[in-house]
């Protein structure tokens, strides 16, 4: 696998661009949602601006990937997994982006009370999603690193399963003052947010998978 991506200098550059493409939406997706709690509203439009168009990016440079892997015959006993890592990928961004887009348009209101677990409960779903970046992107050059950065992936993931359940109970149970349709909709926020680690644990599993594929 090596030996072919040496000789195939275009998409080792794509798929770099690729990955930084994907790990800047991640930056802006976690400043926007900060910017957002903390009433910077300017600063919000200009992260969920930079993360729209870093996604329309990503899905451009994917399409060069797969233009060379099916014009050159790369890998062809991998190229559809590899393929299919870099959609898995992309399903993270597109979650951040969709994420960001809901809070511009529904224009969610977070009690003070609440704020503080919501900005911990985005700042551990994004941790999984950074985490399984440099897995992804290691496995082309020495993939038995993969599975000891995936562990972070896993472990912030649970952590961010944990917090969103804390969170939802709190609203649910703690929060009186809240009406019916406010704890509904924070609920759906958080639930969102929690998408963006499930998503990094998909790519997780596809890694681990892939590992194990190139060592048979």
């Amino acid at each position: 696998m090596i030996r072919i991506f040496k000789t195939s200098k275009n998409v080792i550059l794509n798929i770099d661009e690729y990955f930084d493409t994907v790990e800047l939406g991640i930056l802006n997706f976690k400043e926007g949602i900060n910017n957002y709690l903390e009433g910077n509203l300017s600063e919000f439009e200009n992260n969920l601006d930079k993360v729209n168009k870093q996604e329309e990016s990503a899905d451009a440079i994917i399409r060069k990937i797969e233009n060379d892997f099916y014009v050159h015959s790369l890998m062809p006993n991998y190229s559809s997994d590899i393929l299919s890592l870099l959609e898995k990928t992309d399903d993270i961004i597109d979650k951040i982006k969709d994420n960001l887009s809901q809070f511009d348009v529904e224009d969610p209101y977070f009690p003070e009370d609440i704020k503080n677990d919501f900005s911990r409960l985005v700042s551990l779903s994004v941790k999984s999603a950074e985490n399984v970046i440099p897995a992804a992107r290691v496995f082309f050059t020495a993939p038995n690193l993969v599975k000891d950065k995936l562990q972070k992936v896993i472990f912030y993931e649970r952590e961010t399963e944990k917090l969103a359940t804390k969170i939802k109970r709190t609203l649910f149970k703690d929060m009186p003052f809240l009406k019916l349709s406010e704890k509904i909709h924070l609920r759906y926020f958080t639930l969102h947010v929690e998408q963006v680690a499930e998503a990094s644990k998909v790519v997780a599993k596809l890694l681990s998978s892939l590992v194990i594929k190139i060592k048979m």
